[in-house]
């Protein structure tokens, strides 16, 4: 891996700016719009995508003002029409491509972090081999400079605030709930239209009735039963 120092800060901090390794799976984009903190869509090819930042995880647009913030200083990071580099991973249970993003060999991923706008999502840090130590001490120094996110004194982690809201979320609704305020898509209890992306481990019901299109994607393997496992 190849480094790029510069200095920044009071006192002349050095910070490492991770270049961008060679890897098979690069892939050239343009940028169409930015959602929240860790949500993209763009264009590769003859093909509009959505890319889900790998390895870090913003805090959700209900987390005031945090949200709003995160999202806002991605926006200026990767203006639309901005060309880009992926170093695609994986696609998701979403169909979001997830990836390292990259602007004239800087990690995109990386610059949030160490800014505080975002954090690491360490349960799925392993698919960032490459960039685990730099996320890391970006990491450490925006929680010792109290930057952004890490300014509040109890910060709640963003998959804390999911798990929290899917746990409010579970109640069987009465007719009127079910109507106004619940998906549809699971009729047996109550999750909130446009709630954060979840997953089984996050809410308490299992072996539950969906009906497509089944945004969460609780319902693995189309037998119209979420959560079996």
């Amino acid at each position: 891996m190849v480094f790029k120092f510069r200095l920044i800060g009071v006192g002349a901090l050095l910070v490492a700016q991770m270049s961008l390794p060679v890897f098979a799976n690069n892939l050239t984009a343009t940028v169409v719009s930015v959602g929240d903190g860790d949500t993209i869509r763009v264009r590769t090819g003859n093909k509009t995508v959505t890319v889900r930042l790998a390895c870090i995880d913003a805090p959700e647009m209900k987390q005031n003002p945090w949200g709003q913030q995160s999202s806002a200083r991605l926006k200026q990071l990767l203006p639309v029409g901005q060309g880009i580099t992926l170093r695609a991973i994986e696609t998701d249970k979403y169909k979001r491509l997830v990836a390292e993003v990259f602007v004239e060999n800087r990690s995109v991923n990386l610059k949030m972090v160490q800014e505080g706008q975002a954090v690491i999502y360490r349960q799925y840090l392993k698919s960032c081999p490459e960039s685990k130590d730099s996320l890391l001490q970006g990491e450490n120094t925006a929680k010792q400079q109290r930057l952004a996110f890490w300014s509040q004194s109890n910060p709640v982690m963003p998959w804390d605030f999911r798990h929290k809201a899917a746990q409010r979320a579970t109640s069987v609704p009465t007719q009127g709930q079910q109507q106004n305020n619940c998906d549809p898509a699971y009729p047996g209890f109550c999750i909130p239209k446009n709630s954060p992306d979840l997953n089984c481990r996050d809410i308490s019901q299992r072996r539950f009735k969906v009906l497509l299109p089944d945004p969460h994607g609780f319902d693995r393997d189309g037998d119209g039963i979420g959560c079996e496992r």
